[in-house]
């Protein structure tokens, strides 16, 4: 194997290793990117879908949705995505309890905090890695 090839497996690896590490950082914070800004959230995407990525890049753009004031709508969205994770062995009066606290949410009658404790309460109750480790459900890492 001759140097030119060695140099380009190296940054291959060094490629793969980035991309694995901005697919990590991006799992951690799709769900709070989502819950700011559903724009940012597709813009995302999309560039984690390019073949070179760059996690300060990545950061930025994460940063950018930190930056976002609060939408109830886009909010909403993201805990009703989250929900598809409990939907299926959760009761029936889970998911009203939850629709409620939404609703009541969307009309100024509690906060983000009040939502965000329920959906803690079902992860407790229904444990999820991924869920887990998400800074819209985690917020002591944001």
């Amino acid at each position: 194997m001759n140097n030119l090839n060695i140099l380009k497996d190296g940054a291959n690896m060094s490629n793969k290793n980035i991309k694995k590490e901005c697919e990590e950082l991006w799992a951690k914070n799709k769900y709070y990117v989502l819950s700011k800004s559903h724009k940012i959230y597709l813009e995302i995407r999309e560039y984690l879908k390019e073949k070179e990525v760059d996690i300060l890049i990545l950061n930025e753009k994460i940063q950018k949705a930190r930056d976002v004031k609060e939408n109830k709508k886009d909010f909403t969205n993201a805990i009703l995505h989250i929900w598809g994770y409990f939907k299926k062995q959760s009761s029936e009066i889970e998911k009203q309890e939850l629709f409620n606290i939404l609703e009541e949410y969307m009309k100024g009658k509690n906060n983000q905090e009040d939502v965000i404790e329920y959906i803690n309460y079902l992860l407790r109750k229904y444990p999820n890695k991924y869920l887990q480790e998400s800074t819209l459900l985690n917020r002591r890492t944001i």
